[in-house]
């Protein structure tokens, strides 16, 4: 008997500020987890940005700064964190920009998937991997 072929895919919605979002599972390095609920930003080319609160609560350290530069032209330091999503069914380790802004989904993490949207709210957002779509 074959064994069957599932396509994984993440899925999240468009909520009433007409953003499109999704929801990750952030780990740590030990183990610890919290579910996030983020928007997609495709200005943002990083990976993940998570307020402090959740930084602290999930014990992550601190692995460098860098320099950004915010969607108004100004530049920033960024205290960079690194730990862990469940993306596509795979734990993935990712680096996780301090922000006090909601959570952010970048393009970094966003590389080499298909974004689809219906623009309204409740829309449904898929998150599918381009290997997928063979």
């Amino acid at each position: 008997m074959q064994a069957a072929f599932y396509k994984v895919m993440i899925q999240g919605i468009v909520n009433q500020n007409y953003e499109a979002t999704a929801r990750l599972l952030v780990i740590s390095p030990n183990s610890q987890s919290q579910l996030i609920d983020s928007v997609i930003d495709t200005g943002f080319t990083g990976f993940l940005t998570l307020p402090s609160s959740v930084l602290i609560n999930l014990k992550l350290k601190l692995y460098r700064r860098e320099q950004g530069t915010l969607g108004d032209g100004s530049i920033c330091i960024f205290d960079v964190y690194r730990g862990m999503v469940n993306w596509d069914g795979k734990v993935r380790p990712v680096d996780i920009n301090a922000s006090e802004t909601i959570p952010l989904v970048g393009m970094s993490l966003l590389y080499g998937y298909r974004i689809q949207l219906d623009a309204i709210e409740n829309g449904k957002v898929t998150i599918q991997s381009l290997g997928s779509l063979n």
